[in-house]
């Protein structure tokens, strides 16, 4: 069998169904055999991943987060949002946003964002006479607005895969994340101004609320002040946050009971980590080979020739990522595009970590990106509307995402303000 024909039926298979875990071992080991290369390079790729020190935080941030998806945590949360910025125009909007971001940024998955809050938000919304297309457009949205949080997953896998210290990725993610947050909440301060919330400050109402919170509210503050003042580790923090999470949900709240939750949620979390190992590490040997055959060196020489300036790359490189955020899940685009556009970063000169910020706020606008990004049809199920009446509510948070895009790729320094 032919190198061509080969690849041409894992193509096939993969367009049949085939998961993507064996289409890129499949292929890895193909072309290393045709290369003349021992196919054990892509195995050796499963012990280099094991032996990485910062592997252990993506199962332990994982699980920390499907147990505060899992308890009453987000009502809690929502309670205190609602008692600080519910008495503001807009500020219902403004709630929503913040507690979609909190919840996106400990589970890393925005669909289990739409689905868990979705139930407790868009009704709030409704109720305070906001029109349904900014209701469904905003819930739609703030699905996938944590994404440049700590301890998103996405920005761990990111890490592991291109090699960049994620520590500062955390650091990165803080201004970038909330400049996002604060465009979208002027926007629904605008809108509140003609759907008037009728809701006055309570500060009775805040301290209650408050006191509901407060173990969740210090979860932030502990994973990051104890990485920067030098206390703990990455791998160390997330061990922290993961046993913090288990007293906070079981035995503190006791919103879950041990024997039957702690199973199921454990099930969960490590179903989604096992998913995201697998595929990374046969993606790992795929993007050895297209290292060793200078691949990614081909698509620059390729670039060069049609691309003059770094501003004009960067653009491109945004249409790019664009696309491939409504074509592909946040976790498989980070293991498969990442290696290929890292190279073209250095050649023009882009932080590596400025890169990182761009990579993800791209594939987080990708989720809501016509005509298939995934918060859309998730949107469509939970609240059980017609898809094409979600593309019309999102696109006004489209466009407000896209022309924060632009200020985050061409204002480096909102990225790299804290990073030496």
């Amino acid at each position: 069998m032919s190198e061509g024909l080969g690849v041409i039926l894992i193509l096939i298979l993969a367009f049949m169904g085939m998961p993507l875990f064996a289409v890129m071992g499949a292929l890895g080991s193909l072309l290393f055999y045709f290369a003349e290369i021992d196919i054990s390079a892509v195995a050796v790729e499963i012990y280099r991943l094991a032996s990485s020190p910062t592997l252990l935080t993506i199962p332990l941030f994982t699980l920390a987060g499907t147990m505060l998806a899992k308890s009453k945590s987000p009502e809690r949360l929502l309670s205190f949002g609602n008692a600080s910025f519910g008495w503001m125009p807009g500020g219902i909007g403004i709630v929503s946003l913040v507690t979609c971001a909190f919840f996106t940024a400990f589970t890393g998955a925005s669909g289990v964002t739409i689905i868990a809050l979705g139930g407790l938000l868009y009704p709030m919304l409704r109720q305070v006479n906001y029109d349904e297309d900014f209701s469904l457009g905003l819930m739609t949205t703030g699905g996938s607005l944590g994404l440049l949080f700590a301890p998103s997953l996405p920005l761990l896998l990111y890490g592991i895969v291109a090699k960049v210290d994620i520590s500062q990725l955390f650091l990165a993610g803080i201004l970038p994340g909330t400049f996002l947050i604060i465009v979208l909440s002027l926007y629904s301060m605008y809108k509140g101004k003609h759907f008037r919330e009728n809701k006055s400050f309570s500060s009775s109402e805040l301290i209650k609320s408050f006191m509901l919170a407060k173990w969740e509210l210090f979860i932030i503050p502990l994973v990051l002040c104890s990485i920067y003042l030098g206390i703990v580790t990455l791998t160390e923090a997330s061990a922290l946050t993961a046993f913090y999470s288990f007293i906070l949900c079981f035995f503190i709240h006791k919103d879950l009971k041990l024997k039957i939750d702690f199973p199921l949620v454990v099930k969960e979390s490590m179903s989604l980590v096992g998913a995201i190992l697998i595929i990374l590490c046969c993606a790992m040997g795929l993007t050895n080979y297209l290292i060793d055959e200078e691949i990614p060196m081909k698509i620059l020489h390729w670039i060069e020739a049609g691309v003059s300036n770094k501003y004009t790359f960067l653009l491109l490189l945004n249409c790019f990522l664009l696309i491939v955020g409504s074509l592909m899940d946040i976790f498989s685009a980070i293991i498969v595009v990442v290696p290929l556009i890292l190279p073209l970063a250095v050649q023009f000169d882009i932080h590596p970590v400025h890169m990182a910020i761009i990579f993800l706020t791209n594939l987080e606008i990708g989720y809501i990106t016509p005509p298939i990004g995934i918060n859309l049809f998730i949107a469509s199920y939970r609240f059980d509307k017609p898809v094409l009446k979600l593309y019309r509510a999102s696109f006004p948070f489209l466009i407000l995402l896209l022309l924060s895009l632009l200020v985050i790729t061409y204002v480096p320094e909102l990225s790299l303000i804290w990073i030496k």
